[in-house]
């Protein structure tokens, strides 16, 4: 009897072990599901609150990315590094079709700025640093647009 008391304290020992083998692993899991989404995110240029970070080039080798304007955030706010580019071109394409959207202001490394312009961007990248694309709709024309849109921009040597 001293003998079977023993070995079901051990049995129940063991499956209470295993158990929270199980869970352990579990958990590793999850958190490593996590963190490739988290990658997965990161290596896609997406906006958050009112910036769109431009980091991932696509395979033709434009950055693209999908951004959207509302009432709240009636800007959106490109952002770039360029260190070795020479020329920028650059296209809004609104989901609808047509729009008053715009890229409004680019502002460069050194804090200066030029702008407005339209629903193209063709310029010239004279300076190394971090760069600011303002997009939103012409204050000029009636109509403001709120919606999603896709941004392309074309870094050329």
């Amino acid at each position: 009897m001293r003998n079977f008391s023993i070995l079901l304290i051990s049995l129940f020992f063991l499956s209470c072990q295993q158990k929270e083998n199980k869970q352990t692993a579990n958990k590793s899991l999850d958190v490593n599901h996590k963190e490739k989404k988290i990658e997965q995110q990161k290596e896609q240029n997406k906006q958050i609150d009112d910036t769109i970070a431009m980091n991932f080039k696509n395979q033709e080798g434009f950055y693209i990315a999908e951004g959207s304007i509302d009432s709240i955030d009636s800007r959106v706010y490109l952002k770039f590094n360029n260190e070795i580019f020479k020329q920028l071109d650059a296209k809004i394409v609104p989901t609808t079709g047509k729009g008053n959207i715009r890229f409004n202001q680019i502002i460069f490394p050194d804090k200066t700025s030029d702008g407005p312009f339209g629903m193209d961007l063709k310029i010239d990248l004279k300076q190394k640093g971090n760069y600011i694309i303002v997009i939103g709709h012409s204050l000029m024309a009636d109509n403001p647009f709120y919606g999603k849109f896709k941004v392309q921009l074309d870094a050329k040597k």
